[in-house]
């Protein structure tokens, strides 16, 4: 918590009037995205400019001491310069550039740091050739300073600073931080090394940390640091505010057009009130000495704990009644309804212990933290009422590290603010709430250019260590494989159940009715829930929106609501019985070493704590949807180095499609054309049918191969499906009334599994588009996930069809998937006309069985700009996700169901029932 010192009466000197600043300079970025700082400068900073440097080319280089940029003069490749991301010698470098920011307050020290992604670009030729025809090149990528990273949210308590000073060190976040590899850090010897601090810890320490690592700390104004910090995970992250009444937790969609203006309630050591008007817009407006300092003092002297979060935990088993006056004490029982007080209704806090004839130690410790909790949560709720009611504002956002996540915390001032505002106002809280000051610090460092960050471009997830960084832990999240396995090897098992390291409450909520008594329990809920569970924010500017989405505000990918409790109990179960299979598969990937089977054992039992930690709380990492759950699992298996666990089986599937794909094709040919458009969509129905995320299809395979089961599939195909629109999408492609219509000028095909699906359905489907005139662009994951196939390996398949098939050799030709041209040795008998469009394959930018359009690959929203026809493909990307998504183009949904649940709930019908919905243009 921040200490703010002034005015008791306000928190800090109330003669700040108006505080804003406004950033209009400009920075050139060069090709590896760091700022060289060439250009002409802005008003602000043309009086920063002295000694008149030069960069290479002989511009002048505007300099800042408080804004750090590279000097990238003389600059040179030290060592062999063919090696992956060599080493670069800035000698005339005289500013470190840090990764690094802080809000050093009076009880926490909140640390936020970036590192990058690792570079994993490849000479690519086939990219290279499609990203040409798509019309994209490296210019046109966005020019942010920070290319690709991760950025970071760690807490340590203030008198544990030097444990923060050694997460500092170990990780050279001082430095650049350990993984930079595109400047010398060598800079232990660099006297002018700055990072930015906020809070008064930044003035209070700032020669510890001169003298522990070398370097300067910028101070930054805590207000500046706040709103900017508020503005930019409003706008930035899409489930960052919430609101929170009676255990009810309820993310809110904020819209960025709207949102200002608002009031920012900061409760730290004092409470701040601020009016924020738009960005670097605000005025503290109000505030009180009565904080989560007054809080913690009180608390300490009153029942003699040692910390904020033993208080706090008292507080969940206290019991008000004992020591708050209540209207029905004075009134006899009786409410006082005139005035719209029930007999409930807190009179007076702490009120019994003058008529009551006892000495401090007579009260229970648990109960007397739970009064001073209500007492001054109701005083902060009110009083920001009073002062939105004075500005007209309905939205008020609550944040600072009191409220900690704590969710009787943040019931209490939610029923302090509807009480006062007669349901009229409505206080809302932030997931990153302790973090403003420290985002606001970090982004003062104007290289880092997260002002222009958008909401796709940020992907968060959530690490072992990640959840767990809240209520008593107060230290760094776990980062070496070595250590994550072996803290999860600590873990407990008992029979087949898993406990986590952080003791796990039963479901339950407070039943909290604001200052009624039966409110006064919470004995359910931990002191470190809701807000902390802050995961790793991914920077990632390439990401886009999905352009051909018909409305991208009223989009929701989740087709499963898994806010009935029910609904996520049956998931929860499905992907835990699916964990074994799982894990079986990813140790064989590895070659069932030891070493695979200590991680794959570490793996499920850090899956199964994500499982148990939602299960107790589902919103506690964000709004969640089986998207975010499926997606969740692959993480996990990434974070434990399982990089494919399917690899194996998905090449021997392959192999085998691509075996009977001649055969296939030869049989198409030799159809008339209505009855090959039916059987296209037929085998791309029937080659869906086998998926190793579903249970019934994993039992399936055991009686068969993949091929057998297809060819089972395509015998068994009857209509009318479930969902079936195929006449409607047959009389678009052939027409009616012996019209012809006119071709698809660009389809986007999102295809799904490897194997017979990929081989034998999608590519048949798009080789017929292609005979049309159509260009085909495929789609695919670009991380593995399941048995899924990835844009890695989808040009390996097509060269391999390719063989057997001129149409689909010229078209891969044509879109630069066959880099060296095949020999004409080999043709199918195709009777129709040969096409020269081309195949593409684009990256989807997700490494999930689900697809979520508002963040997409830049190659992939380049490739829409002029797609009139989308199909997807699949139970992840058309059932899961995107089922009532509508498009501006043509849409077609394909998908085999094999999972009773969703048959269920989504078409009304039984497993293996079909889905072909076709919807045109909006």
């Amino acid at each position: 918590m921040a200490g703010l010192n002034g005015d008791p009466f306000l928190g800090i000197d109330d003669n700040i009037e108006k505080l804003q600043y406004n950033n209009n300079s400009k920075e050139a970025i060069d090709k590896e995205g760091l700022v060289v700082g060439i250009g002409e400068d802005s008003s602000n900073n043309k009086n920063n400019n002295q000694g008149g440097e030069k960069d290479m080319a002989g511009n002048s280089i505007h300099r800042s001491g408080s804004r750090p940029q590279l000097d990238l003069s003389k600059a040179e490749i030290q060592g062999n310069s063919e090696e992956r991301d060599p080493t670069i010698l800035l000698p005339n470098q005289t500013d470190d550039i840090s990764h690094l920011a802080l809000d050093i307050g009076g009880s926490l020290i909140k640390l936020v740091y970036f590192s990058r992604h690792e570079d994993q670009s490849v000479d690519d030729k086939r990219k290279k050739t499609v990203k040409e025809r798509l019309g994209i090149s490296n210019g046109n990528r966005r020019n942010f300073p920070v290319l690709g990273g991760r950025l970071h949210f760690v807490k340590f308590e203030t008198s544990k600073l030097n444990e923060c000073l050694d997460f500092i060190s170990s990780k050279q976040l001082h430095r650049g931080g350990i993984d930079s590899h595109h400047w010398n850090s060598e800079a232990s010897a660099n006297e002018n090394a700055v990072i930015k601090a906020t809070g008064g810890g930044a003035y209070k320490f700032a020669d510890l940390f001169k003298e522990r690592l070398g370097v300067s700390i910028d101070k930054e104004d805590e207000m500046d640091c706040l709103v900017a910090g508020a503005n930019f995970l409003l706008k930035a992250i899409r489930h960052e505010a919430f609101t929170h009444m009676e255990g009810h937790k309820e993310f809110v969609q904020i819209d960025h057009n709207d949102l200002f203006p608002y009031l920012l309630v900061n409760i730290g050591s004092g409470v701040s009130i601020i009016k924020v008007d738009g960005d670097g817009k605000f005025q503290r407006v109000s505030g009180t000495n009565v904080g989560g300092g007054t809080y913690w003092g009180l608390g300490r002297l009153l029942t003699k704990c040692n910390s904020f979060d033993e208080l706090l935990e008292l507080s969940q088993r206290g019991d008000n009644r004992t020591i708050d006056m209540l209207v029905g004490d004075i009134y006899g029982g009786m409410d006082y309804s005139k005035i719209g007080l029930s007999a409930s209704t807190i009179a007076s806090s702490f009120g019994k212990a003058i008529s009551d004839k006892k000495e401090l130690q007579d009260y229970r410790p648990e109960d007397i933290s739970l009064s001073l909790l209500r007492m001054i949560s109701y005083n902060i709720g009110q009083i920001s009422y009073l002062n939105a009611l004075r500005f007209g504002l309905k939205r008020i956002f609550f944040g600072g590290f009191f409220i900690r996540g704590h969710a009787y915390t943040m019931d209490t001032i939610s029923f302090a603010v509807h009480f006062w505002s007669k349901g009229e106002a409505q206080a809302m809280f932030l997931r990153h709430e302790g973090f403003l000051g420290a985002v606001g610090a970090f982004m003062s460092y104007q290289k880092h250019g997260l002002d222009d960050l958008m909401v796709h471009h940020l992907v968060e997830r959530f690490p072992m260590g990640a959840p767990y960084t809240g209520g008593k832990i107060h230290g760094p999240p776990l980062g070496d494989l070595n250590e994550k396995i072996s803290w999860m090897e600590k873990f407990v098992l008992k029979g087949t159940e898993i406990t986590a390291p952080v003791p796990m409450a039963p479901p339950g909520t407070t039943g909290l009715g604001g200052f009624e008594v039966p409110s006064s329990r919470g004995a359910t809920l931990r002191s470190d829930a809701s807000a902390l569970n802050v995961g790793v924010l991914h920077l990632v500017p390439t990401l886009e929106v999905f352009p051909l989405l018909a409305d991208p505000k009223m989009y929701e990918p989740n087709t499963i609501d898994l806010s009935d409790h029910k609904e996520l109990e049956y998931w929860f179960t499905v992907l835990s019985g699916h964990l074994p299979d799982l894990v079986d598969k990813a140790v064989a990937s590895e070659g069932g070493t030891d070493d695979a089977k200590r991680r794959g054992d570490a793996f499920a039992r850090a899956f199964s704590a994500h499982l148990a930690r939602l299960m107790e709380e589902p919103a506690a990492y964000g709004k969640l949807g089986l998207a975010n759950l499926l997606e969740l699992r692959e993480e996990c298996l990434r974070e434990f180095q399982f990089l494919d666990a399917y690899r194996s089986i998905k090449q021997r599937e392959n192999e085998a499609s691509l075996a009977v794909l001649p055969d296939l094709l030869l049989e198409l040919d030799h159809m008339d054309e209505e009855t090959r458009l039916l059987t296209l969509i037929e085998g791309v129905l029937a080659a869906n049918i086998f998926d190793w995320g579903s249970r019934a299809c994993v039992d399936l395979y055991h009686k068969g191969t993949i091929i057998e089961i297809y060819r089972m599939s395509r015998n068994k195909m009857q209509r009318p499906w479930r969902v079936d629109d195929f006449d409607l999408f047959k009389e678009r492609m052939l027409g009616s009334e012996g019209k012809k219509p006119r071709p698809h000028k660009r389809a986007l095909l999102f295809v799904d599994n490897s194997g017979a699906d990929i081989v034998l359905g999608m590519l048949p489907l798009a080789r017929e588009l292609l005979r049309r005139g159509t260009e085909v662009v495929l789609v695919a994951n670009s991380l593995p996930a399941l048995n899924d196939v990835t844009a890695m390996e989808l040009p390996d398949i097509v060269a391999e069809a390719a063989k057997h098939c001129d149409v689909l050799r010229r078209a891969a030709e044509a879109g630069g998937l066959l880099v060296d041209a095949m020999n004409n040795n080999s043709l199918d008998g195709s009777r129709g006309n040969s096409s020269s469009v081309p195949l593409m394959v684009v990256e989807n930018g997700c490494g999930s069985p689900c697809i979520d359009l508002r963040q997409v690959s830049s190659e992939l929203a380049a490739a829409a700009k002029h797609a009139d026809l989308v199909i997807l493909e699949g139970m992840g990307r058309a059932l899961h996700t995107n089922f009532n998504a509508r498009f501006k183009c043509e849409a077609l949904k394909l998908a085999m169901v094999k999972n009773q649940r969703l048959a269920e709930k989504l078409i009304k019908g039984k497993i293996y029932d079909c889905v072909c919905r076709y919807e045109p243009a909006t």
